[in-house]
């Protein structure tokens, strides 16, 4: 039983774009190894509780969220310090490169498409791996009301990425 309920919840993902977006016919040569019920979203998952589309919709919200590097940094900046001519400049716009922006208006425009009062439960348990409980008392919701909530708006992230 334990490797039943292993393959279903530990999955190998290639490092590489092609993979992580969901084609399969690319091999890569590093890959991780991914534990799906750490998220929040794979919780749900793993009980039966949202479907694989809607799943699937959510790790390609979330994958475009970490490879726009949208994340606050928890870490401290090695970068060289700015410089500036005059007192308390300010340092240059991050560099961004073609995938990160690609990635950033994917993200951007999958949010839009869930609308404004179910964009806030789908970040905080997609993207910031909030649990289904602390979501909601964030945002002041009656017990159960966020599945429901966050049920909506995967489809319609779903339909935005047009997962079948």
């Amino acid at each position: 039983m334990a490797k039943a309920g292993q393959s279903r919840l530990i999955e190998g993902r290639a490092v590489e774009q092609g993979i992580a977006a969901g084609r399969s016919d690319v091999v890569s040569a590093r890959s991780v190894t991914v534990n799906l019920a750490e998220s929040p979203l794979g919780w749900l998952f793993s009980r039966g509780l949202v479907s694989r589309r809607q799943f699937d919709a959510g790790e390609r919200l979330r994958t475009d969220w970490e490879r726009a590097q949208l994340a606050p940094r928890v870490t401290m900046a090695w970068d060289a310090a700015p410089i500036a001519r005059g007192r308390g400049g300010s340092a240059a716009a991050p560099d961004l490169n073609g995938a990160q922006l690609d990635a950033k208006r994917r993200f951007e425009a999958a949010v839009a498409a869930a609308g404004p009062g179910l964009s806030d439960i789908l970040w905080r348990i997609v993207c910031a791996g909030e649990g289904m409980r602390d979501a909601e008392t964030a945002l002041g919701w009656p017990a159960r009301a966020g599945k429901l909530v966050l049920m909506l708006a995967l489809d319609r992230v779903a339909d935005f990425y047009r997962v079948r």
